[in-house]
């Protein structure tokens, strides 16, 4: 009776040590709970290299008259739009002509200028386009900040209002044309002309297909009017590099929605 009551004795014991280890071996299992802070930080670490961008190429603004104005205009990302404005005084300094068709011929003359690099990678697009017999014409490049001030009082003139003008004409020094980063192109098949049925036409076609590939984006695409502020133009391209355009072209973002999402490093 007393050798059963040991046995007995020894096994509850011996079952409360197995219970105890049991539990001291499930708690060091539980996995480490992330709090919200935690999650975001490793999210961030974890970032694709491509949403992660040099501070250099972020705008520096400084406020002038309540406008923001930029002042690192040479800045090849410059995000130039009805936010932020270009110096009234600014011009390239590195302007070239490219060796591409213009729609005008061979004059020389402002509009068929633009920044050293953007205009070796436009001569690079225009050069594949041939070779797949699309042949592209160059329309409108760089434009200074007084022209601007022309094309917008001739806009007024015709829509009657700075307002309704403004929805089709960049207000002087809110135009990306006088980064001399940008171009408008046009071809043949619509007698030159900066219109909305170019995106039908092959020209059109083959530029919002492979313009990325060489360091442009559509800047101002369909259905991204309200992110933009301007209407659709198939026409007009702006050179940012190749990195910047693939991820946008990938994820058809407009500039605005790059710098949305892009990581400043």
């Amino acid at each position: 009776m007393k050798k059963t009551g040991w046995l007995l004795t020894a096994a509850l014991l011996l079952s409360g040590c197995q219970q105890i280890g049991g539990a001291d071996h499930d708690q060091q299992e539980k996995p480490h709970e992330q709090s919200a802070a935690e999650k975001q930080k490793q999210q961030e670490k974890e970032a694709p290299a491509a949403f992660e961008l040099d501070s250099a190429f972020f705008n520096e603004v400084t406020e002038a008259e309540g406008k923001k104005v930029i002042t690192n205009p040479e800045n090849i990302m410059a995000l130039v739009n009805k936010e932020f404005s270009l110096p009234g005084d600014y011009t390239p300094p590195d302007l070239v002509r490219p060796n591409v068709p213009f729609s005008f011929g061979e004059q020389d003359i402002e509009k068929s200028h633009m920044r050293k690099e953007a205009a070796a990678a436009l001569e690079k697009m225009f050069a594949a386009a041939k070779q797949e017999q699309i042949a592209l014409f160059a329309v409108s490049g760089y434009r200074s900040y007084k022209r601007q001030e022309e094309i917008m009082n001739n806009q007024i003139a015709k829509a009657g209002s700075f307002e309704k003008a403004a929805q089709a004409v960049a207000p002087p020094g809110q135009s990306e044309h006088q980064t001399g980063l940008t171009m408008d192109i046009s071809g043949e098949s619509v007698q030159f002309d900066l219109i909305q049925a170019f995106e039908t036409t092959k020209e059109g076609q083959w530029l919002a297909n492979n313009a990325h590939k060489y360091g442009f984006i559509l800047r101002y695409p369909k259905g991204k009017e309200a992110v933009t502020q301007y209407m659709y133009e198939p026409w007009h391209f702006r050179y940012v590099g190749t990195k910047a355009a693939a991820e946008i072209y990938k994820q058809g973002w407009t500039l605005e929605e790059y710098f949305n999402h892009v990581k400043k490093i």
